[in-house]
Formats: structure tokens, C-alpha cells, sequence
């Protein structure tokens, strides 16, 4: 079930807040669990509320999420297995039944079911690729 906007504050500020994820170690695309803005434009503000209400894409450890310019809800993909690269993951997704290709993907050239993540700091990363992301985002911190 797609979530929507509105939804978004609670489930950013409390991702990484739960005792269990605090307690083991990350897996490789860690570094991306939360809340993102920029990406289908550039991102300002990443501090408070203003940037929790821009967000569009969100990382947790078994599904990816994302904006879209059309449509209101959180369009996701559940992640089948993450890859490191020199400079960042390689997210494969589960397919799709039935479709060649599935909504919620990138805009990414090549497979429909894989995102290249590039980090450029701690808290900006590049969509390697992907024609719907051409900005930066940007980590939305509380």
C-alpha cells in the first residue's frame, strides 16, 4: 500500500529511532536509510519540517520509495539485494510480475530493477543514470 505524503513526517523521524536497527550493524546501503529531498529539483532546505514535506525518495532496509511528479502516493520497490561500489551501492529490486517495466522505477537507463547510488558526502547522494533524478539529494534531518 503506497503511502502518502502526509504520513511522511512520522515514518522519517522515526526510522532509525527503533531500538532493533539501532542495536545491529547496517547493512551496505545504511548510509541511505531516511528521508530525502532534491532529485526531481534541486533541494534547499534539509533542516525541520520544510524538508520533511519535499521528500522524495525514502530508504529503509528492505524497500526504497520515491516521488513521483504525477502522482500524490509513494511509489516502492522492495530490495532484493544490495551491492557495494567504489563510490556507493548498487540496489537490485525484486521484479515485478507481469510487467516489463515496473511503476516505481527510475527513469534509470539499462534494467528497470536496478538504482546505482553514488555518495558524494554524508548526506548527498546522485541517482546514477536516471533521467527522473538529473538533481542531488539531500538528507532531510529533524
Amino acid at each position: 500500500m503506497p503511502l502518502s505524503r502526509r504520513s511522511l513526517p512520522l515514518l522519517g523521524l522515526g526510522l532509525l529511532a527503533t531500538p532493533a536497527l539501532a542495536q545491529r550493524p547496517l547493512p551496505p546501503h545504511g548510509f541511505l536509510f531516511g528521508a530525502w529531498t532534491g532529485g526531481l529539483f534541486p533541494a534547499t532546505d534539509t533542516e525541520g519540517p520544510a524538508c520533511f514535506g519535499v521528500v522524495t525518495l525514502i530508504v529503509a532496509p528492505d524497500v526504497v520509495m520515491r516521488a513521483s511528479s504525477l502522482d500524490v502516493a509513494y511509489r516502492q520497490r522492495l530490495v532484493e539485494s544490495v551491492a557495494l561500489t567504489p563510490d556507493g551501492v548498487e540496489i537490485r529490486f525484486a521484479p515485478v510480475p507481469g510487467r516489463a517495466i515496473p511503476e516505481g522505477g527510475f527513469g534509470c537507463s539499462g534494467n528497470p530493477d536496478l538504482l546505482r547510488v553514488t555518495r558524494r558526502g554524508a548526506d548527498e547522494i546522485v541517482l546514477s543514470g536516471c533521467s527522473d533524478f538529473p538533481f542531488p539529494l539531500r538528507r532531510c534531518k529533524g
